[in-house]
């Protein structure tokens, strides 16, 4: 059975960092990324990662701040967040797939998704 488990969402001031993590298993997936869904709006991309870590991809107006990364060992992926604004809050949700790509359509698996709230 293939899962995705996020963790590391929760309350932080703006300026402030989390580090979320995708534990996978039942499978290995040459792309895996990051997607977000505030409330009332569409589920959109953030940040994805090949399998070695060759190539990455932000959205943006993530660049900068966010940083995807992955660790094949453990079948896991993280996104380091910085400098977080209230924008940023959303239910946050990694992805699997087999290509690099932006849109949703594009990763067969998905986890359930940690909420990450930014305060002013």
């Amino acid at each position: 059975q293939v899962q995705l488990v996020e963790s590391g969402g929760g309350l932080v001031q703006a300026g402030g960092s989390l580090r979320l993590s995708c534990a996978a298993s039942g499978r290995t997936f040459y792309a895996m990324g990051w997607f977000r869904q505030a409330p009332g709006k569409e589920r959109r991309f953030v940040a994805g990662i090949t399998y070695n870590g060759g190539r990455t991809i932000y959205a943006d107006n993530m660049k900068g701040r966010f940083t995807i990364s992955r660790d094949n060992a453990k079948n896991t992926v993280y996104l380091q967040m910085h400098y977080l604004e209230p924008e940023d809050t959303a239910v946050y949700y990694c992805a699997g797939g087999t290509i690099l790509e932006v849109t949703t359509l594009d990763y067969d698996y998905w986890g359930q998704g940690t909420q990450v709230t930014v305060s002013s």
